[in-house]
């Protein structure tokens, strides 16, 4: 019995996990998905030859710039990336300078130290959890 759950949960994953591969081909091109947009919208709409003809320069304009737009992210998101990077191998570096001046035992507090700091209670968007604290810490009143 358990030998055909097994086998039957293992079916369903493959089968499942091809399926997720079949959906994430090729973008179809600014020209395609216009010609399909406008396809659709005659069907619906029953439009004359030279309607579609006007519909289909409007859908390719707007696909043309919903594409230049995307490619205009991902260069964006590649560029903080590479940003993110770049600090973060320039805080290493600083951290091995930082270890190669301490002794054993402060570089012991020293890791103390970073690791309290990370578990520090920050929330997603770098809010402090208790923010009475971080006030008394920066010397703020109230």
């Amino acid at each position: 019995m358990k030998k055909i759950i097994l086998t039957l949960g293992l079916m369903a994953f493959i089968g499942l996990s091809a399926m997720a591969q079949q959906r994430g081909g090729e973008r179809p091109s600014p020209e395609q998905r216009a010609t399909k947009m406008t396809e659709k919208m005659a069907e619906e709409l029953s439009l004359s030859a030279d309607q579609k003809k006007q519909i289909l320069e409007i859908n390719l304009e707007r696909a043309k710039k919903m594409d230049q737009d995307r490619a205009e992210r991902m260069k964006e998101t590649e560029a903080r990336k590479a940003e993110m990077d770049a600090r973060r191998e320039e805080m290493k570096r600083q951290d091995e300078k930082i270890k190669s001046v301490l002794t054993e035992e402060q570089l012991g507090k020293w890791e103390e130290i970073k690791l309290s700091q990370k578990d520090r209670g920050r929330r997603p968007g770098g809010q402090i959890e208790d923010r009475e604290e971080f006030r008394k810490r920066r010397g703020g009143g109230n």
